[in-house]
Formats: structure tokens, C-alpha cells, sequence
């Protein structure tokens, strides 16, 4: 508990009454946005907690549910549900058994869906982990996806190699 007092009193300090810069580095480092964390904040700052936890729904980019170690982002706005976005979502949902919005129980991917990601032009557009992938097919995506899960297999075997 003293552990996260000291955390948002750092960036209470950091960034003073701004509330959203102290929100996005508590979300870099926990990867949401814990309840404790939001209740620490709110009397920190001397504002309701229900102010704070407005700020936070409001806000498509803040997580009150831990995501996973990658997020998958598959556009569905216009121009990419045309091109395939829907498939790419059904099958990346059928590869990892989730849905949109979920995230896999060993909590290594999330899934979710935006509907504009603002690259029409190079639709269906899928953002892996921040990198944006264009006019990608449900077939493209699911290797891409194997590729980041084997990565992680050999990261995996090698941490394993170097311990013993």
C-alpha cells in the first residue's frame, strides 16, 4: 500500500494537478488502471473518486481491466469492414479462443476492435502492440500472430536454457 502512495505522490509531484498524464503512467506500469490505485489518486488530489473514475471511462485509451502482454487491434470502421475486418477479427477471436475485448487467461494477448484507426487507405488495418499493419487479410494476420507466439516460445526456451 505504501508502495502505490509513493507512486502516485511521484507523479503528483511530476506532473501536479494534470490528471491524465498520472493516469497514462500508472497504466504503463500496472497495464490498466487497478480501482486501489484510482482511490489513491482521488484523495491524493483532493478530488471525488468519481470524478476520476469519469475521467477514465470517458476515455477510450484507459483500461479498468488488465490487458494482456500484446494487444491485437483490428479496425472496423467503413473502409476496413469492407475489406475484411470482420474476418480478421473472427479468426485472430477463433486463434487465440476470445472474444473482442478479452484477453487470453494466460494473459499474453488482448483483442480489440476501434472503429476508425484513421489509415482508410491501407485498410483492413491491424496494430499489433503500437505497429500498424496494412491492407492485411484475416490469413496475414494470423501469421503474424504465430510469428509474435513463436518469438516469445524461443524468448522462453533460452531465459529457460540460461537459468539452468
Amino acid at each position: 500500500m505504501q508502495e502505490a502512495i509513493n507512486f502516485i505522490e511521484a507523479r503528483i509531484k511530476k506532473y501536479g494537478k494534470y490528471l491524465i498524464p498520472i493516469l497514462q503512467d500508472i497504466q504503463q506500469f500496472y497495464n490498466y488502471l487497478p480501482e486501489e490505485m484510482l482511490r489513491i489518486l482521488a484523495e491524493k488530489m483532493h478530488i471525488p473518486f468519481i470524478d476520476v473514475y469519469g475521467v477514465v471511462t470517458f476515455y477510450n485509451s484507459f483500461n479498468l481491466a488488465p490487458k494482456g502482454e500484446h494487444t491485437i487491434t483490428v479496425c472496423t470502421g467503413t473502409a476496413c469492414y469492407i475489406r475484411g475486418g470482420p474476418k480478421i477479427v473472427e479468426a485472430v477471436a477463433r486463434e487465440l479462443n476470445i472474444e473482442a475485448g478479452q484477453t487470453t487467461d494466460d494473459m499474453k494477448f488482448s483483442l480489440e476492435t476501434v472503429n476508425c484507426l484513421g489509415c482508410c487507405a491501407i485498410g483492413p488495418t491491424v496494430v499489433i502492440d503500437g505497429e500498424y499493419y496494412g491492407e492485411m487479410t484475416a490469413q496475414k494476420t494470423l501469421k503474424l500472430l504465430r510469428t509474435i507466439k513463436e518469438e516469445k516460445k524461443e524468448y522462453e526456451q533460452v531465459a529457460l536454457y540460461e537459468s539452468t
